[in-house]
């Protein structure tokens, strides 16, 4: 199947809610036909709702390393091309370091690291045919500073952006761009309470965050959307703090 210049394909994972539909919704609006990807086919099924015509869901867990090359394949099958990833889902923990257990660090690793190896190396195949394609990985504040009881995620994050880098500078010459976006404190009705019942780390938030206030999911939205996009043409191997410069503040 020929790629079709005329229109663009994007996966985001973890699509059917939080940053990913944040992500998703802003494609879309830019008439990107996207598809979301998740575990949860009710949630999926209510934002493709709420999504419309250009959104497309695919069930399936990223933990099961397996089921990503036929998931890819099926999508290069549907819409002939892929050229935009954002590389979104993941799970964290909030545990004491020395009560983490070997399983549970290597769980965090496995679905925020190694799957997002295996969906971008399984993207990238295509891409590298049509001789070019844009990767978002989504990063954190976890590996801009130093977090507690937030090891697994952490590790993982760090990682991501290394992966990004190295990624950046095999596959530019391709045609293919590698960045990555790492949100600070974003408003969701999880951190909104748990903000408010630690207003010890509330205080902490707001007293190094420049800006002096959460920011939105659309925040990420439409820092992933510039990224992907062709304003971003000579960015590359990139991570970008979308934070409110929590991770400069003093």
């Amino acid at each position: 199947m020929m790629q079709d210049t005329t229109k663009k394909v994007a996966i985001v994972t973890g699509g059917g809610s939080g940053l990913g539909l944040a992500v998703a919704t802003r494609f879309i609006k830019a008439g990107i036909h996207t598809i979301i990807v998740g575990r949860d086919t009710e949630k999926l099924n209510t934002a493709k709702t709420a999504l419309g015509n250009l959104c497309y869901t695919a069930v399936c867990d990223l933990s099961d390393l397996t089921a990503i090359p036929p998931l890819v394949d099926d999508i290069i099958a549907t819409h002939g091309q892929i050229d935009i990833l954002v590389n979104n889902a993941g799970i964290n923990m909030k545990k004491e370091f020395t009560e983490v257990t070997d399983e549970e660090f290597q769980r965090i690793i496995h679905t925020n690291l190694n799957a997002v190896f295996t969906i971008s190396r399984e993207v990238v195949k295509h891409m590298l045919h049509a001789g070019k394609g844009s990767i978002i990985h989504i990063s954190s504040m976890a590996a801009q500073y130093g977090l507690p009881k937030v090891i697994a995620y952490s590790a993982s994050k760090t990682a991501i952006d290394g992966m990004t880098r190295a990624m950046a500078v095999e596959l530019s010459p391709k045609g293919i761009r590698v960045n990555a976006v790492a949100p600070g404190f974003i408003y969701t009705a999880m951190t909104d309470k748990a903000l408010n019942s630690d207003p010890e780390r509330k205080a902490k938030v707001f007293g190094r965050t420049p800006m002096g206030h959460m920011g939105q999911p659309e925040d990420i939205g439409e820092a992933v959307y510039f990224l992907a996009s062709d304003a971003a043409k000579y960015i590359t191997g990139v991570v970008l703090p979308v934070d409110g410069g929590n991770s400069i503040g003093f």
